[in-house]
């Protein structure tokens, strides 16, 4: 199987499991916002925020070794040293999962009692640590399963777990439950979460020969690895998770965190499920990209990059023209003002995931001290922006912090991985994706004035934004030949042939682009 064969079936699982566990998780969260209102849920998602964190310092560093030394050593056909290393790796999460829990119990009380804005019993509190306990180990299951490129088994742990969750959502909604019961079910779906996941990753696992000890060099690299990148992950995700939600609680008014998590969550998930599909295959394949050489690991970071744009232009040329309509439509009137914020997220959060193939690309090649120093400075950068501009302008002020701090962090990601890998983007090419996503973005403004309601302006916006974004992509030759190569199978075989001017544009399109990356 070549590697573009390989990679784009990594990502058709990929997507499955992505598409299913966000686009229902998407579902889940509307319905919890809307039965809560922007003030409980403001305080909903501080709790979840609180749970999210324990999960991220637990597997700080684990998670991500565990994909990139898989993925190291099968592509050195090494395969006994896994058993072994997994073994120490999950020791170390055990620790980290032990620290994390007790002092997470220990903050939580001095909070409740001196800082936080609203009630936290000892129940709440229970509920969030059973989560943390048993979500941290799920993550880790499906980090083997990512490391051996076995995004099937991704997939059917969501298949499973999202439908039980947005279930017992679903019944919650519709029986008018209270903050504390969609506590209980957060809790109850980690449960599915981590049964689902544990059964998967022991099929990987269960044929593999092992060696009695992990090899001393390796051993040393994957210290360096989780000194590195465990506080590197938490800062992280300081920069990355919406910790405004917090500041924005004491701060402002919980109402405000609400309509920032609307409108961050939406942005994220919306963006996870088009070009993030892609880029969650990044960190294995890079890793065994880079095992070949570091010249095949600087090609494939500029082809992901550009596919990366590719994929991500048009979703935010339609967010930004039909923001308004998407939020209204989703969330209802009382949530219309985490519109602007909304079309400004999914600009930035675009431009975090475009840059992901640099960041995996830096993990792959050992440079996480580098990581490490751009990390402690976006995060102090964001604390810092966060205090200030939300207790100056409240919700106005968080959505400044996340755009400068995003949009710096993305770009010296990708000068420094341009620089290690000793290549220049693809400068056209990206210039041309960009005109192209403009002209799309302009063409569709117009339905906005047509007074339609939301759901047939969206479906509109989707299909102008699609009839003129792809054809100007592919007049700008802003695809390689190789791209087309597949987008021309898929237009045999999905649509047989129609319409046939797609077909010709696609045949014009690839008698003048230039070969592709591998």
């Amino acid at each position: 199987m070549s590697t573009r064969t390989q990679a784009l079936q990594s990502t058709l699982y990929s997507s499955i499991g992505i598409y299913t566990e966000y686009l229902l998780g998407m579902v889940t969260a509307i319905l919890i916002a809307r039965r809560l209102g922007p003030g409980h849920y403001g305080i909903y998602s501080a709790l979840v925020w609180f749970a999210a964190m324990g999960i991220v310092m637990a597997n700080s560093g684990v998670t991500t070794g565990v994909i990139k030394f898989i993925a190291e050593l099968r592509g050195r056909h090494d395969e006994g040293q896994i058993v072994p290393f997994l073994d120490y790796m999950r020791r170390v999460q055990r620790w980290h999962l032990l620290l994390v829990l007790a002092g997470g119990a220990l903050l939580l009380a001095l909070l409740a009692r001196h800082a936080l804005t609203f009630e936290l019993g000892i129940v709440e509190g229970a509920m969030l640590a059973v989560a943390v306990g048993l979500r941290a180990p799920y993550m880790f299951n499906i980090a083997i399963a990512k490391g051996f490129e076995a995004f099937d088994a991704t997939a059917v742990v969501a298949m499973i777990a999202a439908p039980t969750n947005l279930a017992l959502v679903a019944l919650a909604f519709a029986l008018h439950a209270s903050l504390e019961w969609f506590l209980l079910i957060y809790m109850l779906s980690s449960v599915v979460f981590y049964l689902a996941s544990g059964g998967r990753a022991r099929r990987l696992l269960r044929d593999l020969p092992a060696v009695q000890s992990l090899d001393d060099a390796l051993l040393v690299r994957v210290r360096r690895h989780l000194r590195i990148v465990s506080p590197t992950v938490i800062i992280g995700f300081f920069i990355g998770s919406g910790v405004e939600i917090l500041f924005l609680n004491q701060l402002a008014t919980a109402a405000a965190a609400g309509y920032f998590k609307v409108a961050y969550q939406l942005a994220n998930s919306i963006i996870l499920l088009v070009p993030g599909v892609f880029s969650a295959v990044l960190l294995p394949m890079m890793a065994k990209a880079l095992s070949q050489g570091a010249q095949v690991g600087g090609v494939r970071f500029v082809a992901a990059t550009r596919y990366l744009t590719l994929l991500a232009a048009p979703v935010v040329a339609f967010c930004t023209c039909f923001a308004g309509p998407a939020i209204g439509l989703l969330f209802g009137h009382a949530y219309a003002a985490a519109a602007p914020a909304f079309a400004l997220f999914v600009m930035t959060t675009a431009i975090s995931t475009i840059a992901q193939g640099a960041s995996s690309f830096l993990v792959s090649a050992d440079r996480q001290h580098l990581i490490l120093m751009l990390m402690i400075v976006f995060g102090i950068m964001k604390i810092a922006l966060d205090i200030t501009l939300i207790a100056a302008y409240g919700f106005n002020g968080a959505i400044v912090a996340v755009l400068v701090v995003t949009v710096l962090n993305a770009l010296a990601y990708m000068a420094i991985a341009m620089r290690v890998a000793v290549v220049s983007m693809e400068w056209a090419r990206l210039l041309g994706i960009l005109l192209a996503a403009l002209t799309a973005a302009a063409a569709s403004a117009p339905l906005l004035l047509a007074g339609l309601p939301h759901l047939p302006t969206l479906l509109a916006g989707v299909v102008v934004v699609a009839a003129v974004y792809l054809p100007m992509t592919l007049l700008a030759r802003c695809w390689s030949r190789d791209d087309i190569a597949q987008l021309q199978g898929l237009h045999r075989r999905i649509l047989r042939g129609r319409p046939r001017v797609l077909g010709w544009l696609l045949d014009h399109a690839s008698r003048h682009a230039a070969a592709g990356a591998p």
